[in-house]
């Protein structure tokens, strides 16, 4: 069983953490994937093509056919672009679960399909906070959590960490080594967050579902804005495991009509049923043993949608968790 880390030469905040990570001992030529070089570590292998990152889909399947190497969970490096051009470091799930099938996604993946959510982005939101503290890029970083959103299509248990959110902060090597290799003391043991998270310097990785499992509990995200501080107030505590986090632009529904009747959640149209199942299903996968609870951004949402959430929730036996129950 093996990690993806996976970084394209096109992106500077994907390919700087990438160069840092390599200049750490330990390295040596993995097999190559098609045209792809790789690098090798334990059990870790980084990946570099010279393509989108979020358009060059199955890269787990096309890994284990062309090498016999198991993917147990895929780690992507990118950018991070907003409107604000904040800068940050953000993690977050992938997937276009509310798209129709006849729709063409604008940023990669398969529409109605997400990811399995990797099991790491809550213990590693609260490893980057601490590092990003000690290394004082906060309060000019901003560290968060994003909804789930754009592509590649895989079947592993997936996240994207990104640095944002304009060229000037892509090519920022603090943030890159913030990602990659920068170095905080913590009970005398030097960590870092993707070298120390996985474990390459021999010291316990970070987030292993497998193996801790503390709480057994799990926060499925539904509602909220792109950053979903609601939601991500909760994962920074100690202890909460995180996975998929649908906002508002991706649990569309259609305003009911006038009567009762159409007020009900039957009537309401919309492709929010499938993007929660789906989001539920697959965050049970990633999480064998636990138990999914969705956490409802209840102030994001107008009555009519609060309440036919709820009850298409009931419908399917989804338990409803208060900030309280993840911890």
């Amino acid at each position: 069983m093996v990690t993806l880390v996976v970084a394209t030469t096109i992106d500077p905040a994907s390919i700087g953490p990438a160069s840092a990570l390599l200049a750490m001992p330990g390295w040596h030529p993995g097999p190559s994937l098609q045209d792809i070089p790789s690098f090798a570590n334990k059990e870790v292998r980084l990946v570099r093509h010279n393509k989108s990152i979020v358009r060059e889909d199955h890269l787990d399947k096309r890994w284990e056919e062309a090498t016999g190497e198991t993917v147990d969970e895929v780690i992507f490096l990118s950018k991070h672009a907003s409107a604000t051009c904040r800068p940050a470091l953000t993690i977050h799930p992938i997937g276009v679960p509310h798209l129709n099938k006849d729709e063409v996604p604008p940023a990669g993946g398969k529409p109605g399909r997400v990811a399995p959510p990797n099991p790491r982005m809550g213990p590693w939101l609260r490893l980057l906070k601490s590092i990003a503290e000690s290394h004082n890029l906060i309060p000019e970083f901003e560290i968060t959590l994003e909804a789930t959103h754009h592509g590649p299509e895989i079947n592993s248990p997936t996240m994207f960490v990104e640095i944002g959110s304009t060229e000037e902060y892509w090519k920022r090597q603090d943030a890159a080594q913030a990602i990659a290799l920068v170095r905080y003391l913590l009970m005398r043991v030097e960590m870092t967050l993707v070298w120390g998270g996985l474990g390459l310097g021999g010291d316990a990785e970070v987030g292993n579902w497998s193996r801790d499992k503390s709480g057994r509990k799990i926060l499925l995200g539904l509602g909220g804005g792109h950053y979903v501080p609601r939601h991500m107030d909760i994962v920074l505590k100690d202890g909460v495991w995180v996975g998929h986090l649908l906002s508002g632009y991706s649990l569309p529904m259609e305003a009911p009509g006038p009567s009762k009747a159409q007020a009900n959640g039957d009537y309401i149209g919309g492709t929010w049923r499938e993007a929660i199942q789906v989001a539920y299903r697959t965050t049970q996968s990633a999480f064998p043993g636990g138990e999914v609870l969705v956490h409802l951004d209840r102030k994001s949402f107008k009555a009519w949608q609060k309440n036919a959430i709820i009850q298409f929730l009931e419908e399917q036996n989804i338990k409803i968790g208060k900030p309280g129950d993840f911890c």
